[in-house]
């Protein structure tokens, strides 16, 4: 009898371990496996996680303000569909916030159940992840929605095989996928790297085996918009673009890559993690007009 198909994404019941502040605009936070009071000892622990790095997204549930851990119907349901319909079903200040995050880092071995960094973007008039970022203390519950296996769609990135660079945008909503993206890259390949951020503060080193050159743009310093820092910049002949943050932005880019400088649409990642003036909800229902 053949295998049984491997679940791709699976509930995890996680605790706060650590916060640490990186810069200005960023936070890191490191979760713990363990579980949620609700679901007993029926939750994944992290030993079941199974991220497969560069951009590795998950969807992290949080409580509303008042609640202990966040409501998500069905404890112990691993039907994704079934449990995340009934989550939908629930009044808007009941259910728990979702948000798309990803997953910096991850450490199978580290305490009892293992443990992942999740980089928060942080701004004063931030939404409610960004608040519940802000007060984040050891112990507080959540869920994600993640990978149970390695090669799972929620990773974007995906280097051509004949690709001799790469291009990446990335704004500090984006910083963390692009660092890890870097990390992830092999050497010898050529990267070239722009990273627009708010403060320079948010500034940081990125390990990277590959030759990256990274140029930072901090808008408290008038940086220039992205396809204005991109300009001219020589690709290689078989390049691989990634970019990811402000809709927008990345929208205009993309557009100026396929369009003025010729890289073919496949060759051409992008993302909006958010738009300018819009909720992750309401980004979430928008239309995509495909650009």
């Amino acid at each position: 009898m053949p295998a049984a198909e491997a679940v791709p994404f699976r509930f995890f019941p996680l605790r706060v371990v650590r916060t640490r502040r990186l810069g200005p605009s960023l936070i890191r936070i490191t979760f713990g496996g363990g579980a949620s009071r609700s679901e007993g000892s029926g939750g994944e622990t992290l030993r079941a996680f199974a991220s497969g790095g560069r951009d590795q997204s998950l969807s992290l549930f949080l409580p509303q303000p008042g609640q202990e851990e966040p409501v998500i119907p069905l404890p112990g349901e691993q039907d994704i569909y079934a449990r995340l319909g009934a989550w939908r079903a629930l009044p808007e200040g009941e259910r728990a916030v979702m948000r798309s995050y990803t997953v910096r880092a991850q450490r199978p071995d580290a305490g009892e159940h293992g443990e992942i960094d999740i980089d928060f973007a942080v701004h004063e008039d931030g939404g409610p992840a960004c608040r519940w970022a802000l007060r984040a203390s050891a112990g507080d519950r959540v869920t994600v929605l993640g990978p149970a296996v390695a090669d799972n769609t929620a990773v974007r990135f995906r280097l051509p095989e004949d690709a001799d660079s790469v291009l990446i945008w990335a704004d500090e909503t984006a910083l963390p996928a692009a660092a890890a993206v870097l990390e992830w890259l092999p050497r010898g390949i050529r990267a070239q790297v722009w990273i627009e951020v708010p403060h320079a503060g948010d500034r940081m080193e990125l390990a990277t085996a590959a030759e990256a050159a990274v140029t930072w743009l901090v808008r408290d310093e008038g940086a220039p918009r992205a396809v204005e820092a991109v300009g001219d910049a020589e690709f290689g002949s078989a390049p691989y673009a990634w970019l990811a943050g402000e809709s927008g932005s990345v929208r205009a880019l993309r557009r100026h890559l396929v369009t003025e400088r010729g890289l073919h649409r496949r060759r051409v990642a992008f993302v909006g993690y958010w738009r300018t003036g819009l909720s992750e909800d309401a980004l979430r229902e928008a239309p995509d007009d495909g650009t």
